[in-house]
């Protein structure tokens, strides 16, 4: 039984980090630029994993570990802000983030 080719891995891991820069980019709500970032290192983790796989070292998976962790920093950081963000001036836009003074 033969794996995914690790051309395929990689371009799927591509195709999704792209998908999170134009959602990062193109999006002014809090909510969503969060996933973005997610989406993102989700891609990156993949292409730890694949590479790992593809060349048999245990590495890509210790590296998915370490992204996994960054994630949940990173969502629970940002859970935080949006909330602050939400209490203070009753929107989730970007640009009211600019207004916040601490």
């Amino acid at each position: 039984m033969s794996g995914v080719p690790m051309e395929h891995g990689l371009v799927l891991a591509s195709i999704l980090f792209a998908l999170g820069i134009a959602g990062l980019i193109c999006r002014r709500n809090m909510v969503f630029v969060l996933m973005s970032l997610e989406i993102m290192l989700n891609a990156a983790a993949l292409a730890f994993i694949v590479g790992g796989t593809a060349w048999g070292q245990p590495e890509g998976q210790a590296m998915f570990l370490l992204v996994i962790t960054l994630a949940a920093a990173e969502a629970s950081v940002g859970l935080a802000l949006l909330i602050q963000l939400h209490h203070r001036y009753k929107t989730l836009d970007v640009d009211a983030a600019n207004r916040m003074h601490g």
